[in-house]
């Protein structure tokens, strides 16, 4: 099933990366016609987010992978290092965005509004079906990919009304306005979801609220005393690792043993845990991680 999802995760990025590409190469023709700066703009932006999906189809493709001698794990996190440069080539291009806008403000240039309408069409239905495909992936990966998307879908809506606008009346500073308010838009998003990929880079718990759920689960099992050295962390903000000590209240028999650890699988069933290591501790007995007992 994990397998069959990453294909799909992998399929899905291959499409947007061809159609992303496709249109770039369109996007600096059309920005030469119409002599529009900014789409020119938005084609440079485009050029980068090739790069970036590009980047991030491969390091799926090697997320597939199976464990080996030196990644034990396998090569989720690969997954999760294409979230993280994507972020980071997504937060430089707005800020390059911003920095041509901005200046624009003061002497905005008069492009060709007719060629401008036909190019925010296609560019809003291209990238639209393209954000749609990734949209329907959970990973850290396809949602920075998909806010890449989203931005030159917002971009070419903003290009599609300042093109109505212009065919009316002559007020060429809606071009940098409307590139500096969507840009600062999907910054903001960015930012938020690449903090959330250092957190998991840098083995935050993914979800303290999961955490506490699978502690009271736990601890909820009657031959359980107490546990420590709880840690949940994950491959790729999917793929959950968790290990634990779980202090017993009395010494067990072995065939004892092998009932509570089939009811301790019971219990985290439901997770869809990746990687489990659980040690049974009996009363007084030394634990050989004796650093301070984190519940």
């Amino acid at each position: 099933m994990h397998d069959h999802h990453h294909h799909s995760a992998s399929e899905r990025i291959g499409w947007a990366f061809a159609l992303n590409l496709g249109f770039t190469v369109i996007e600096f023709i059309g920005g030469y016609l119409t002599n529009s700066t900014a789409i020119m703009a938005d084609a440079v932006h485009d050029l980068g987010d090739c790069l970036a999906i590009g980047s991030a189809w491969l390091l799926n493709k090697v997320a597939d992978k199976e464990a080996s001698q030196h990644y034990s794990y396998g090569y989720r996190r690969f997954s999760l290092l294409g979230a993280l440069i994507n972020g980071v080539v997504l937060i430089v291009g707005a800020i390059w965005i911003l920095s041509e806008a901005i200046p624009r403000l003061a002497n905005p240039q008069m492009p060709n509004a007719t060629g401008m309408l036909g190019l925010a069409v296609l560019g809003v239905a291209v990238n639209g079906y393209a954000a749609y495909k990734l949209s329907e992936g959970k990973t850290l990966n396809e949602r920075m990919l998909n806010w890449h998307l989203l931005e030159d879908v917002l971009g070419w809506v903003a290009i599609l009304v300042l093109s109505l606008v212009l065919m009316v009346v002559e007020m060429p500073i809606l071009d940098p306005l409307l590139s500096i308010g969507f840009t600062l838009f999907i910054l903001f998003n960015v930012v938020k979801t690449l903090l959330e990929t250092l957190r998991l880079f840098l083995q935050a718990t993914p979800d303290p609220a999961l955490r506490s759920q699978i502690q009271a689960d736990l601890l909820g099992i009657a031959q359980v005393h107490d546990i420590h050295h709880l840690h949940l962390w994950s491959l790729d903000g999917e793929h959950h690792v968790l290990t634990v000590h779980l202090l017993l209240n009395q010494h067990y028999a072995q065939p004892e043993l092998v009932l509570l650890k089939t009811d301790i699988a019971a219990a985290m069933a439901k997770y869809q845990l990746s990687h489990t290591t659980i040690e049974l501790e009996f009363p007084d007995e030394f634990c050989r991680d004796r650093v301070e007992h984190s519940h």
